[in-house]
């Protein structure tokens, strides 16, 4: 008598939907782009706003082929956790959530996707998921690829609601129940000069700052070494390098700080660090034995969120 074969999963079982499962995440992840937002002038904070940002809205500057029948507002996330939707008033206006609940393969194309959705949507409708199709539109040709984000940090949800506007019930418990969760945070301001998009949160216990970078991952990553060999890598007293975490195909340094300081307070340091950085960044001689001793434990505590 021949022996099952024990390696084939029984159709319909659990085994053989996990393995389903597991199928469609690497066909999925394979799809994927690595860096959606690449070419952007607002990449870093594009990404920032996608990955940790709790609270924020942005009017965004849309390419003249748009032929924008409304202006439409960028934020962090919307009732829901939509894609997009529109409100009413005398002049309607479009709103396009960063952090959405379904998540396609290209975060960029779907916010493009969206936008181009709020132009033709009827005030009052909501649209849940706006996956984007091959070859549709891409974000750098809906909006202005060279425009900043002109951002307004929120410590609250009460933008949700029109000023105005009473909510009801549900809609009040669900903002006040968000508005407990958030955590206090705020954009460094480090002047026309600097290079990426560095985010400060009081986290409670401690607080952080979460510097998104364009550079190539690997030759930030090898600055970051030479920072850390020579005693560099760090925002000054109070702070501490915590670590570093990859998302949408950038390297995002991480350092904890002292809680007792407000954000304001680390603008002078960051920007020294910042100088620092740049100079690491402009040496192109090998790495000595300690940079590379500094650049694998760097490397060991390296976080990969997408």
């Amino acid at each position: 008598m021949g022996k099952s074969k024990r390696n084939s999963p029984k159709p319909g079982g659990n085994r053989a939907q996990r393995l389903a499962e597991r199928k469609a995440a690497l066909e999925q992840a394979a799809q994927s782009v690595t860096r959606p937002f690449e070419g952007l002038a607002a990449e870093c904070d594009l990404v920032a706003l996608r990955e940790f940002v709790p609270s924020a809205t942005a009017t965004l500057k849309l390419s003249p082929e748009v032929c924008a029948e409304r202006s439409v507002v960028l934020a962090t996330v919307l009732p829901g956790a939509v894609a997009a939707l529109v409100r009413a008033g005398d002049q309607p206006v479009g709103y396009v959530g960063t952090q959405v609940q379904f998540q396609g393969a290209d975060p960029a194309a779907d916010i493009a996707a969206a936008i181009l959705w709020t132009q033709s949507a009827e005030p009052g409708e909501s649209l849940t998921s706006a996956q984007s199709v091959e070859g549709g539109p891409r974000l750098a040709d809906v909006i202005d690829p060279g425009a900043d984000l002109e951002l307004t940090v929120h410590q609250d949800f009460d933008w949700w609601v029109p000023e105005g506007v009473q909510p009801d019930p549900q809609v009040a418990a669900t903002i006040e129940q968000a508005k407990q969760a958030i955590m206090p945070s705020a954009r460094l301001d480090l002047g026309p000069d600097s290079i990426g998009a560095a985010w400060w949160v009081d986290a409670g216990e401690k607080a952080h700052v979460r510097w998104v970078r364009p550079e190539n991952e690997d030759d930030l990553m090898l600055a970051l070494a030479r920072l850390h060999a020579s005693g560099g890598l760090h925002l000054g007293e109070g702070s501490r390098f915590a670590g570093s975490f990859r998302t949408h195909g950038l390297l995002v340094p991480v350092f904890d700080l002292d809680p007792e300081l407000h954000a304001s307070e680390w603008t002078g340091a960051a920007k020294e660090f910042g100088a620092r950085l740049s100079a690491a960044l402009a040496v192109d001689a090998p790495l000595t034995a300690e940079e590379r001793r500094s650049r694998d434990g760097l490397r060991s505590r390296q976080v990969t969120l997408r």
